[in-house]
């Protein structure tokens, strides 16, 4: 918009140029023949007077002549180049001199407007180049003040998209780095804790050779369940680390829903039977959803873990299946603890552990149940009261 505004001013000032120079000419020929004119009229009347038998014809033949003598030449003047009337030899001195100031006052004034162009222009330029050393240095500023649409308002706008986009890259990578740090942290105490007591046990078995037999098994048992939490943790990890790189490609396809459900309470059977927990499922046993089927059944495996884990013993736990024309639906019920509201909002959270979270808890499961259901268009949520807790899974059609 300002290059467009800086050439209709270019225009402007040009015509105006051009029209006074033009009326100062104009002026100037008038001058000349007024002048001209005024003093053949007086010689012409002189002529009328003293030789009153001359026709005015006659006279007009003699001004409109083509004949070439050169009467003034005896009195030293020349014809191309002298002028006759002394007051045009001043007209034409001051007319060259109107014109000499005009031009230069003209190009001071040219001068003057492409200097102010000029500054315009390098104050953007730095203004510019300010903006990209500010980016350098990772200051993220932005100031978006002017409407204008002329180059270097589309150039600051592309800067300041740059600009948003680094930030935003920057933020997510502080954030990253803060979560990584904080995983590893939880982590790092996750593991930390079954090591050590698998050492004290491992420690124990060495310094007691004729430690009695069924304390020792006890310890071989213990053992082996805290290996198989921490394989468990390494597990869960690697796939959510999986996932968040997307290194891992979802082999989409046409998949009953009970089909997924049914694998994964296979999974959990063993679980099942130590709690005397039932699984009851019910609702339409012909919905379909377009997912990866194996994936899938781990996000489902984890939600039935998880509400086997806080279920009463010798008690049971729904899985309600439905279908309507927007998506299918999965409800997992189980009966136990209330959720509490300050639970309520971390319980997807990688490593969190609620209030009521078993000792052997890692906090990974419904972090990475959630993650592989909306990798396939799907959302989880849940509810709790103190007569049951529900996880609501709906895999969206589109």
């Amino acid at each position: 918009m300002k290059n467009k505004n800086l050439i209709i001013l270019y225009l402007v000032f040009t015509i105006i140029v051009v029209s006074i120079y033009t009326c100062i000419n104009i002026y100037e020929y008038h001058t000349y023949t007024y002048n001209y004119n005024l003093r053949l009229d007086r010689i012409i009347t002189t002529i009328k007077n003293d030789y009153p038998d001359i026709t005015d014809e006659e006279i007009l033949n003699i001004l409109n002549s083509e004949d070439n003598s050169n009467y003034m030449s005896q009195y030293g003047y020349n014809i191309y180049e002298d002028n006759y009337l002394k007051i045009n030899n001043d007209k034409f001195n001051l007319f060259l001199i109107l014109n000499i100031v005009y031009i230069i006052v003209s190009i001071i004034i040219l001068l003057f407007i492409t200097i102010y162009n000029n500054n315009r222009v390098n104050k953007e330029i730095n203004n510019i180049r300010k903006l990209v050393e500010d980016i350098n240095d990772k200051k993220y500023y932005l100031h978006l003040d002017e409407s204008s649409e002329d180059v270097f308002s589309q150039l600051k706008s592309e800067v300041y998209k740059t600009t948003i986009v680094l930030k935003e890259a920057a933020e997510n990578s502080s954030k990253a780095k803060k979560e990584l740090k904080s995983s590893l942290e939880n982590i790092s105490h996750q593991l930390k804790t079954p090591l050590t007591s698998i050492l004290i046990m491992l420690d124990n078995i060495i310094d007691d050779p004729d430690m009695d037999e069924n304390i020792r098994t006890d310890f071989i048992n213990d053992i082996k369940r805290e290996t198989t939490n921490i394989n468990f943790l390494v597990q869960n990890i690697l796939k959510l680390s999986k996932l968040d790189s997307n290194t891992i490609t979802f082999n989409k396809s046409k998949n009953k829903i009970i089909d997924i459900v049914n694998d994964s309470i296979k999974n959990i059977n063993t679980l099942c039977d130590l709690k005397n927990i039932n699984i009851i499922t019910e609702g339409n046993n012909e919905c379909n959803i377009y997912c990866d089927f194996k994936w899938q059944v781990e996000a489902v495996t984890n939600i039935l873990k998880n509400a086997i884990d806080h279920s009463k013993e010798s008690n049971k736990v729904i899985v309600k299946l439905d279908d309507n024309s927007v998506y299918s639906k999965i409800e997992i019920v189980n009966y136990g603890e209330e959720i509490s509201e300050k639970d309520m909002h971390h319980i997807f959270e990688r490593f969190y552990k609620g209030e009521n979270a078993k000792s052997d808890s890692v906090g990974i499961g419904l972090a990475l149940a959630k993650m592989i259901i909306e990798e396939d268009n799907g959302t989880i949520s849940v509810s709790s009261n103190k007569k049951e807790t529900k996880f609501t899974i709906k895999y969206y059609k589109i």
